[in-house]
């Protein structure tokens, strides 16, 4: 089973560059263990049970909310029985039908 979320969780009322509070979040996500993707707008995180999931954004909505009093949070997940590591095999998959990689540094 796969439990494929994204997630942004933006304090308001923080100035225009909020990166050191999201920055608390992600750091919990990567010492967490679960595979992940880090974007600019959001983070891609795989987890095989919805506890596994919601213990780590519980865990990263108690840090970014010990300095911020207002936190927006954007949440979709996506479950699939019977598959995981899809993170990784979606990219794959439209890759190879593309014949080119995805990823390209600006």
């Amino acid at each position: 089973m796969s439990l494929m979320t994204i997630v942004s969780m933006t304090p308001l009322g923080k100035g225009e560059s909020v990166s050191r509070h999201v920055a608390k979040v992600v750091d919990i996500i990567d010492r967490s263990g679960i595979p992940y993707v880090a974007t600019p707008m959001r983070t891609i995180i795989e987890g095989e049970t919805w506890d596994d999931i919601m213990e780590v954004l519980k865990n990263g909505f108690q840090a970014i909310t010990e300095d911020c009093t207002r936190v927006s949070v954007f949440m979709k997940i996506d479950y699939r029985k019977g598959k995981s590591g899809r993170i990784k095999s979606k990219i794959d998959s439209l890759e190879e039908k593309l014949s080119r990689d995805l990823i390209r540094n600006s």
